[in-house]
């Protein structure tokens, strides 16, 4: 058994640790909130957006409406973008969402590549030896569209160049605090069709208002040339505000779980400190009481 000192130490020590997991997991809660709250800032616009994209979808001898929509006959190359953290002591956050993406991707039956947005993600990609073209890390706390416009523009220029023929989204959908689900969206080509299940649509009636032939100023080409390369720069921004609030809330749970054993374990060490120091306690008054009892003996 360990002496009383050593154990005494150690139950400092974790104490310590405690209190710093406890404040990181206040923290993240607090960043869980402010993410959720931008994150629902975006949806409005987004709305708006998709209601005429697809109302200008659906106008008469619209058949080839913008490039990023047009869906190529035959795929040599795709690329993936992966939304990672970049810092840990998020449980299995970063690990999940990579191994997700491999599996995803693992029977692609074109080559693949990877822009890893996060630093332990392009680590992790790195180490798979993976094609990793460009890598985003180190954002602010609380992004911009600006601070994350620059990945969708990496994104489009890849797909107008033809250097691929798919993008692809890999990040992890905020559920809620205790359940974060790893997701692969497509975005180029955009798929105007399915819009109605990338946004949340606030007027439950817009989708049967749009059958009507509206004129456009400029005019139809102009608004798509402006729209279209911003939806899918905006849909990259949604995924990186969903993957944060996610991490937020991994790493939450994450240093819940480590103060709740950290005072466990704090504790256990507590109660074997006691039995040590009341061992000690007995053998003093045994030695005590053994020489007393010689020294009567004797006399």
């Amino acid at each position: 058994m360990p002496n009383t000192r050593e154990v005494r130490l150690r139950i400092r020590s974790i104490k310590n640790i405690s209190q710093v997991t406890r404040a990181l997991q206040a923290v993240s809660t607090s960043k869980v909130r402010k993410s959720m709250a931008t994150l629902m800032q975006t949806r409005p616009y987004a709305t708006k957006a998709w209601q005429v994209l697809t109302n200008i979808a659906n106008q008469p001898g619209r058949d080839n409406l913008h490039p990023l929509l047009t869906q190529r006959k035959t795929i040599s190359a795709g690329l993936v973008i992966v939304i990672t953290g970049d810092r840990g002591l998020a449980g299995a956050y970063n690990t999940n969402i990579i191994r997700f993406a491999l599996q995803q991707f693992s029977k692609y039956p074109y080559p693949i590549r990877y822009v890893a947005v996060g630093r332990k993600g392009r680590d992790l990609l790195i180490r798979s030896r993976k094609n990793v073209i460009a890598e985003f890390s180190n954002l602010p706390a609380a992004p911009t569209y600006t601070d994350v416009s620059a990945i969708g523009k990496l994104a489009i220029e890849e797909f107008l160049t033809q250097r691929v023929d798919e993008v692809f989204l890999v990040y992890t959908d905020f559920v809620s605090m205790v359940r974060q689900i790893p997701t692969v969206r497509k975005i180029l080509p955009l798929e105007y069709q399915r819009g109605e299940e990338r946004v949340e649509t606030f007027d439950a009636n817009a989708r049967h208002h749009i059958e009507a032939t509206y004129i456009y100023e400029p005019d139809m080409d102009t608004i798509l040339d402006r729209i279209v390369p911003r939806f899918t720069s905006l849909q990259v921004y949604q995924a990186i505000l969903e993957a944060q609030a996610s991490e937020h809330a991994a790493r939450m749970v994450a240093m819940k779980n480590a103060t709740d054993a950290a005072t466990e374990l704090a504790a256990s060490l507590q109660l074997e400190y006691n039995k040590a120091r009341q061992q000690v306690i007995t053998n003093e008054m045994l030695d005590i009481a053994g020489g007393a009892e010689a020294l009567s003996s004797q006399g």
